[in-house]
């Protein structure tokens, strides 16, 4: 049998290097949330007789009019697509007309988007409420669900602390990708982060419910070694079900899936990837530990229950 358990201080130790440099660059420089939660104007346009310039002409252009926080980049269909602070239409036609006469072009508007600083406000927190609500719905669902068992709140418990491991590490994700290649949280990350909640919870319920009926078949074996042998039985299939069916698809997306996609399709390739890990070798090791009280002997592992 495969001891996944025996190491599962090293899982511990990974995860730990996995997350900590996004949070030493969050720290630092904060997180980069774009115009769907600070505020901000969103523009996407293309020039009809040539080929977009490159993005710093472009925003130099923005702070010749004093527009502050400017994001640019040009997409694979030869449109740029700029992130600001928030402008009124006054500012936004002396903003085209100026690119107009500096790129000697004339300029077709595709999109242009703003939200306010309020507005921004209110999706932040009813962001942050929804992933509360989320939290306390599985730690109720999996209690009820695992009634039947000794000390069924842990399991909850346990699932959401994996939870929160894989939140990090989205964030980890997005605070290093803004800081060296310009990705900000918007909508979309919201969107990919909620997904990654809801396979990870998916993933940890398998493998919980494995550890349960096993419960009422090996009565007498350790618990580790129980929950050792659950996890080896689920392996095969988290493992398949997430690579056949979810990371191949991603990874096509975000190597061929265009500009506005690859942040949004990278993120949740790495998620999902992370919640399957959790899944297998954080939030059962969580349960062993709990279980064990490790924290007692200086987190020193049960020799005697180790599996063979």
């Amino acid at each position: 049998m495969i001891n996944i358990l025996g190491k599962r201080y090293f899982f511990f130790i990974l995860s730990l290097l996995i997350i900590l440099p996004g949070m030493i660059v969050l720290g630092i420089w904060k997180l980069p949330l774009a115009i769907d939660f600070t505020g901000g104007s969103y523009l996407e346009f293309k020039f009809d007789n040539r080929q977009p310039p490159p993005p710093a002409e472009v925003v130099v252009l923005f702070t010749d009019l004093g527009i502050k926080d400017v994001q640019v980049l040009t997409t694979e269909q030869q449109t740029i697509i700029a992130k600001t602070s928030f402008l009124d239409e006054t500012t936004q036609a002396n903003l085209l007309k100026s690119m107009e006469e500096g790129f000697q072009d004339k300029i077709t508007v595709l999109r242009f988007d703003s939200v306010g600083p309020t507005i921004g406000q209110q999706v932040t927190q009813r962001a942050i409420i929804a992933l509360a609500v989320a939290a306390l719905a599985v730690i109720l669902y999996i209690t009820f669900a695992f009634r039947g068992v000794e000390h069924a709140f842990r399991y909850g418990l346990c699932a959401i602390i994996a939870m929160v491991h894989d939140v990090a590490v989205v964030i980890s994700i997005v605070a290093i990708g803004g800081r060296f290649f310009g990705w900000q949280f918007d909508s979309l990350t919201l969107t990919a982060l909620l997904t990654v909640i809801g396979f990870s919870v998916q993933d940890k319920i398998v493998v919980f419910d494995r550890i349960r009926e096993n419960s009422a078949i090996l009565k007498r074996l350790p618990f580790e070694t129980l929950v050792n042998h659950s996890i080896v039985q689920t392996l095969q299939r988290s493992i398949n079900t997430q690579l056949m069916t979810v990371e191949f698809m991603l990874l096509a997306l975000a190597l061929f899936g265009g500009v506005t996609l690859r942040e949004f399709s990278t993120i949740l390739l790495i998620g999902l990837f992370m919640g399957t890990y959790s899944s297998i070798f954080i939030a059962a090791p969580i349960l062993v530990v709990w279980e064990n009280r490790e924290w007692q002997r200086l987190f020193k592992p049960r020799s005697s229950g180790s599996p063979a």
